[in-house]
């Protein structure tokens, strides 16, 4: 019998757990076994349980460790379309009906070679899972492209599969050429749940289903569309409640806001979530609360949208389920996680900040004056890691104990962006001060990105081929 791989991160300046009792350990090493870990305490009680015998020590003297973040929303396709100048300033509706014409021109090769680019820009920042909402299917493209891309780079993978199937010749927001049948997307949605979900711990792949949003696809849909997910017990996902406009689409075309409509279609529960919903009104964030629906928070998108501020500390002091997202390539221009969590932070505080006065026994308070920060940097590091690792349905991911899945970013806190900062706080200052890179991001216990360089890909060659294929797509619409 051959015995698993074993792996050593030794000596820590700090190991910051993300468990029930957040601790923060100094000086502390990690022990892994094949793909979990096994161990937490000092370097040489775990070189003794491991028999003496280590495969591989890596010295995280002077770094901070914690677990791989986890991104909950993402269009790794739009990575094609970065800063194209016609959308540069535009906000939801009128950017998508911008960029509709472009991705009718999206090949296979090129989904693949985007979701590589969007997923080692996650890996190099410290992501070791993410989401996918891919929802267009132009010239043979299929979610397959996008599960080959993630196995080769090594990325942990919630695939969903996602549809347009309401034109704008009957009411909805896309051209008719990008939508598809109903039954052609429920049927494929059924042979990619069978041939590749895989619901076992530590699984690499889980397959969700996604229609892209209440104003491209059916009441129909929606509905059959969460009888086969809850017939096959995978998860559910769509956009809700991102922008005024949204809002004004569901109470026009359903009568009711998109919590509502949510609810009446079978979309609420803990087997869902909803990327955005900025808009979500105290009516809906109660039902969200009572169902433990989940939501993926955007605050990048949403700011480059002009979307809003997404009010997060009130879904989550009702109970809401709550991870982050880097949200499509072209409405947010980045996919860096630490980025990410930073800007979450920053904007609730911003979001406290412009609420009305209020008056108490006589006395006025404003924003500012209203006790602790709206977000900490350790608030926001739970939505990373654990907070998404829920919203994704997942128990193996999220925080460091021993059976958990080794997915682990490492962070040099002796870089110029930790200067003065980590000598106070290492934990703190990973998102108060400049977002650096990962020093080493560890996937299932293989390390893909060693001293901020990927493993697993030629990434010069992967950005020159992007480039390429950005070029060709924007010269085809």
């Amino acid at each position: 019998m051959t015995l698993a791989r074993t792996l050593l991160i030794q000596n820590a300046t700090c190991v910051a757990t993300m468990d029930d009792a957040g601790r923060e350990l100094r000086d502390a090493s990690l022990l892994i076994r094949g793909n979990l870990i096994v161990a937490i305490g000092s370097s040489q009680e775990l070189r003794q349980s491991a028999g003496g015998v280590v495969d591989e020590v890596i010295d995280a003297r002077g770094h901070l460790v914690m677990p791989g973040m986890v991104n909950t929303h993402h269009h790794m396709y739009q990575s094609l379309t970065r800063a194209i100048p016609a959308v540069q300033d535009a906000e939801l509706f009128s950017w998508l009906r911008g960029l509709y014409p472009i991705w009718a021109s999206l090949t296979p090769e090129m989904i693949r070679v985007s979701t590589q680019t969007a997923m080692a820009e996650l890996l190099l920042s410290g992501c070791t899972t993410s989401s996918d909402h891919l929802y267009i299917y132009p010239n043979g493209v299929r979610l397959d492209d996008s599960i080959e891309a993630a196995r080769e780079i090594g990325m942990r993978f919630t695939a969903t599969r996602g549809s347009m199937s309401v034109g704008q010749s009957a009411g909805g927001l896309p051209p008719d050429r990008v939508v598809e049948k109903e039954d052609a997307i429920l049927s494929d949605t059924q042979r990619l749940i069978e041939q590749y979900h895989d619901a076992a711990h530590s699984s690499m792949l889980h397959i969700a289903v996604a229609p892209c949003s209440p104003f491209s696809v059916s009441r129909d849909l929606m509905r059959e569309s969460a009888v086969l997910a809850r017939k096959y017990g995978v998860r559910l996902h769509t956009h809700l409640a991102e922008n005024d406009h949204d809002i004004a689409y569901s109470l026009e075309k359903f009568g009711c806001t998109p919590a509502q409509y949510a609810h009446d279609l079978g979309w609420t529960g803990q087997d869902v979530w909803h990327a955005h919903c900025v808009k979500l009104d105290d009516e809906g964030i109660s039902l969200f609360a009572a169902t433990r629906t989940g939501v993926a928070h955007c605050p990048c998108s949403s700011m480059r949208l002009a979307s809003g501020i997404a009010p997060i500390r009130k879904m989550l002091n009702a109970g809401v389920p709550v991870g982050l997202g880097v949200d499509g390539s072209a409405s947010n221009d980045a996919a860096h996680m630490v980025n990410e969590a930073r800007q979450a932070m920053l904007l609730a505080r911003v979001g406290r900040a412009m609420q009305p006065p209020e008056t108490r026994n006589g006395q006025t308070f404003f924003g500012c004056d209203l006790g602790p920060a709206e977000m900490t940097a350790r608030d926001t590091l739970k939505l990373a890691t654990r907070g998404g690792a829920e919203v994704l349905g997942r128990k193996d991911i999220g925080h460091i104990a021993p059976g958990m899945c080794a997915d682990l970013a490492l962070f040099d806190l002796r870089t110029l962006s930790f200067a003065g900062g980590a000598v106070h706080d290492p934990v703190a200052s990973l998102l108060l001060c400049a977002s650096p890179q990962a020093a080493y991001t560890l996937v299932n216990g293989k390390v893909v990105v060693r001293k901020g360089q990927l493993t697993t890909v030629d990434l010069p060659v992967l950005i020159e081929k992007h480039n390429d294929l950005a070029l060709e797509l924007a010269s085809s619409s």
